[in-house]
C-alpha cells in the first residue's frame, strides 16, 4: 500500500513539468523485450511473455489518450518474425484474432475515437487474422481522431520497395511522369500514408536500434531507448520518454 502510494507521487512529480504544447503528435513504439521477460520469469511458456506485452499496449494507449498523442504506432510482428518456432508464431497469431476481435467492441477505442489501422504486408498472415484484422478496421475506419497502429507483417525496407513498385505502375500506366516523382509521392505510397511521421520512437529491452522500423518515416525522429522489458514498462517509463524528447532542441538537420 504504501508502495503503490509512494510510486503514485512521483509518477505525478515526474510529469507535473510535461507541456500539452509540446507533446508529440505521432509516438511510434518497438515493444521489445518479451520473449526475454519470459525466461527471466523461469522460463515461462513465450506466448504468455506476448499475452503480458498486449497489456502493456494497452496501457500505453490509455496513457498516450490521457497526455492528448494523437497518433500511436506499435511494431507487433516484422516479416523475420515468422521465422520463430513454430509454437511461438501459431501463438501470436491467435492472439491477433483475440484483440483484433476484442478491438471491434471495445468500450475505450470508441469511446475515444480511435481507428484501428494494420500496416505492412497483411497478405501474408493466416485467414482468420486477416479477417479480424478488416473487422476491427471496419468498425473503427469513420474516426479521425486518434489513430492506433500495428505493424504486421512489416519490414521498412520491403514497405519502400512496395512503394517504388506502385509507383512504377502508375509511370507505365501514363498517369504520372517520372519528373513527379519526389519525396512526398513516396510517402503517399508507404502503408503509412495519410499519417503524419513519428516525432518519438521508443524502443525498449535496452536494445539500441530501430530493426527496419519505419525506415523512412524516421528520418527526423527523436529516439528514445529505455532498459525496461516490454512487458514490465510502468506509466513512469513512459513519461521519463516524453519528457526526454521535450527537453530536446529539435533541428530537422538545420
Amino acid at each position: 500500500m504504501a508502495e503503490n502510494i509512494l510510486y503514485r507521487i512521483y509518477e505525478w512529480y515526474i510529469s507535473r513539468d510535461l507541456v500539452p504544447e509540446k507533446m508529440p503528435k505521432h509516438v511510434a513504439i518497438i515493444m521489445d523485450g518479451n520473449r526475454r521477460f519470459s525466461k527471466l520469469q523461469g522460463n515461462i511458456d513465450v506466448v504468455k511473455g506476448h499475452e503480458l506485452g498486449v497489456d502493456t499496449l494497452e496501457k500505453v494507449l490509455d496513457w498516450s489518450i490521457e497526455l492528448g498523442i494523437e497518433i500511436i504506432t506499435a511494431y507487433a510482428f516484422s516479416t523475420e518474425n515468422f521465422n520463430r518456432p513454430q509454437h511461438e508464431v501459431e501463438g501470436l497469431m491467435r492472439l491477433f484474432v483475440i484483440n483484433f476481435k476484442r478491438l471491434v467492441n471495445h468500450e475505450k477505442i470508441h469511446k475515444n475515437e480511435v481507428k484501428v489501422q494494420v500496416v505492412g504486408r497483411t497478405e501474408l498472415l493466416p485467414d482468420d487474422v486477416r479477417e479480424a484484422i478488416r473487422e476491427a478496421e471496419e468498425a473503427t475506419k469513420h474516426y479521425n481522431k486518434r489513430f492506433f497502429n500495428l505493424a504486421i507483417g512489416y519490414d521498412g525496407r520491403l514497405e519502400i520497395v512496395d512503394s517504388i513498385k506502385k509507383i512504377v505502375e502508375d509511370v507505365e500506366a501514363g498517369d504520372i511522369s517520372i519528373d513527379d516523382i519526389d519525396e512526398e509521392l513516396v510517402s503517399k505510397n508507404l502503408y503509412t500514408a495519410g499519417l503524419d511521421d513519428p516525432n518519438l520512437i521508443i524502443r525498449t529491452s535496452g536494445e539500441e536500434r530501430l530493426s527496419g522500423f519505419l525506415l523512412w518515416q524516421s528520418s527526423y525522429s527523436e529516439l528514445y531507448f529505455c532498459e525496461t522489458l516490454w512487458p514490465e514498462l510502468r506509466k513512469v517509463d513512459f513519461i521519463r520518454a516524453i519528457r526526454s524528447y521535450q527537453a530536446r532542441d529539435r533541428r530537422f538537420g538545420v
